[in-house]
């Protein structure tokens, strides 16, 4: 179990155990609650739901960024590559193999590199890209994407839209790689 789903299985049984005590236990001992005491009642009640909603856009996001991490690895290697692919062949020198294709893609050395990111990063698990013969359907169906590659490894780098960044996660090559190999298979 990781740190965020203990927290929020924390707080769930807080209000949970609140709801059942409050419910269950105190109109047994005292019928004529919550009484004069109302508002106070209320107010631990919206407390407690606020708490709930917050712990789970706080510690809920960063459980969905993650998978969305692991998707966007996997697709984020083409947005990498999408990237040294349009800034010089900086990428493709450091795969060795990059220069002599030229364009957008990086080269292939970057591509080849790109599939690979996206499947260790698990970009798969959330996203459909049939040249990596994935199936998920979290994200974008990048099959019928139309990104440029510069657009595929901001993405990548800066998430959003349900997708969590990678910028910290991944190398810069390896984001420009996954960029290029999600932008060299898209439409095929």
């Amino acid at each position: 179990m990781s740190r965020n789903e203990i927290i929020l299985g924390a707080v769930a049984l807080v209000v949970v155990g609140f709801s059942l005590f409050v419910s269950l236990v105190v109109p047994r001992r005292r019928p004529e609650f919550p009484g004069n005491r109302l508002g106070l009642f209320a107010f631990v009640c919206v407390l407690l739901v606020a708490a709930m909603l917050a712990t789970v856009e706080v510690f809920g996001a960063e459980e969905s960024e993650q998978a969305e991490a692991g998707e966007a690895r996997g697709a984020g290697t083409g947005e990498e590559g999408t990237e040294g692919g349009g800034g010089g062949t900086a990428t493709g020198g450091e795969t060795g193999g990059g220069t002599d294709t030229g364009g957008e893609t990086g080269g292939g050395g970057d591509v080849a590199r790109g599939a690979d990111v996206f499947a260790s990063a698990g970009c798969g698990s959330c996203h459909t890209l049939e040249e990596a013969g994935t199936s998920g359907t979290v994200g974008p169906n990048l099959d019928e994407s139309s990104i440029s590659l510069e657009a595929a490894v901001e993405q990548i780098k800066t998430g959003g839209a349900g997708m969590p960044p990678f910028e910290g996660q991944l190398a810069e090559d390896d984001i420009q790689a996954v960029a290029a190999f999600v932008v060299e298979s898209q439409g095929r």
